[in-house]
């Protein structure tokens, strides 16, 4: 028969699928190693493959009722063939079967496709699971349900119930997994069999098992109570078929370091630190110190902060003694700052004028603008006949002229003595 045209899809060659079959296990089944940068949760091939067949599947039941769709479908069924079964059929199919992002289904079908097209026009009635002919005994991608690795082992328990139906068996269904046995919170046991630790069998039959959880502390028991304990988990005592908390704080279990303190808790302990007054303690507080730190001392039971500004601690001058917590510091006093380790006296600067910041330029450019303003105005007064006005504006050019004749006066006198 001629190979399926195809629409978007490169028929791959015969040889190609044989080389794909022939690598050996360990290298074919394993997913391409992920960038390191950002790994992606690869699927094993065998769940590739499961979700290939779901989506041919569901294909199948989409053009169910689909046709040739040339306008004589009848004549087109009985020169041609049923579209059911049909190649126009299969190719539709296969079109949508991968979506464009799934690198993996596209190269497993490009591989797999002869086997597709042999299964749909020769092997649909002897082996019409598509999934265990294509999946299971072709391509050798996965097991049958309850087995595991390369050569389908049964996984613990058995094939019918694996992990005793409490756990999943790593790798069930795939030609991959170690077939060891994750089991459900409460049980245990190579098959998950029995009941895990501080869990205790409260109903056991040939097929059926609970496991129940025992009281706090027990680790083994024999029922839900306090007195039903067996054995204790860490950190408690077995005493009268009771577990009793060990104070590691009375006992030389505990480990704290020189400047911390035990604190007894459920099960266990905690260090805490000392006090900053203590060194090495017995609890919490000043008053629970083997010794006082430096800079504090004992004063009745407690061990207090000693003021050491009391004394002459700052011999600098012009400095003050600072207390602090089991110490103390020299800092310059109000109205001084430290300059290279000296306390000297901060100098306060003069508060500035208006014109402080002018060029003298600029201040006699300033003083003939404000001459000018005034005599124009009063030229303006004048022009109208007032005779007081008319008095004034006389005497202030009199007096400009009088200035400005004694500035060139005294310039010329000081060019004539330096010899300009």
């Amino acid at each position: 028969m001629a190979s399926l045209p195809r629409r978007g899809l490169v028929p791959p060659p015969l040889w190609g699928l044989s080389l794909f079959l022939s690598l050996p296990g360990p290298i074919w089944l394993q997913p391409s190693p992920p960038p390191q940068s950002s790994p992606p949760t690869e699927l094993h091939p065998c769940h590739t493959c499961r979700g290939l067949v779901d989506s041919f599947n569901k294909g199948l039941e989409r053009t169910i009722r689909d046709n040739f769709g040339g306008g004589n479908t009848a004549w087109e069924e009985e020169k041609l063939s049923k579209y059911k079964d049909s190649e126009t059929r299969l190719v539709e199919v296969l079109e949508s079967v991968c979506s464009k992002s799934d690198f993996e289904c596209h190269r497993l079908l490009e591989l797999s496709e002869e086997l597709v097209e042999s299964w749909w026009f020769h092997k649909q009635q002897e082996a019409p699971d598509l999934f265990q002919w294509l999946c299971s005994d072709s391509l050798k991608l996965c097991c049958p349900s309850g087995t595991f690795g390369p050569s389908c082992l049964p996984c613990p328990g058995g094939a019918e119930k694996p992990c005793g139906g409490y756990g999943q068996c790593e790798g069930e269904g795939t030609r991959g997994g170690s077939g060891h046995c994750d089991c459900q919170a409460g049980y245990g046991g190579e098959a998950c069999g029995q009941c895990g630790l501080g869990y205790f069998e409260a109903e056991r039959n040939a097929s059926h098992l609970v496991c129940s959880a025992c009281f706090g502390p027990c680790a083994r028991c024999s029922g839900p109570e306090e007195s039903n304990c067996l054995q204790c988990k860490t950190g408690w005592a077995l005493h009268h078929l009771k577990c009793v908390d060990i104070d590691e704080c009375g006992t030389e279990r505990a480990s704290c370091g020189a400047d911390q303190f035990c604190v007894n808790t459920e099960g266990s302990y905690e260090c805490r630190e000392c006090s900053k007054a203590c060194l090495g303690c017995m609890g919490a507080g000043p008053g629970r110190c083997k010794k006082c730190s430096p800079g504090y001392q004992q004063v009745g039971s407690k061990c207090l902060d000693v003021d050491e500004c009391e004394t002459e601690v700052c011999p600098g001058e012009n400095q003050q003694c600072q207390n602090t917590e089991g110490s103390y510091r020299c800092v310059c006093a109000e109205g001084y700052k430290q300059i290279e380790g000296i306390c000297v006296k901060e100098q306060i600067p003069e508060s500035a004028g208006f014109f402080s910041e002018m060029t003298e330029d600029e201040l006699v450019v300033l003083q003939q603008m404000f001459f000018g303003v005034i005599i124009c105005a009063l030229a303006t007064l004048a022009a109208k006949g007032d005779l007081v006005f008319t008095a004034i504006f006389i005497g202030a050019v009199a007096a400009m002229t009088g200035y400005w004749l004694s500035e060139r006066s005294d310039r010329v006198l000081e060019g004539f003595i330096k010899g300009r």
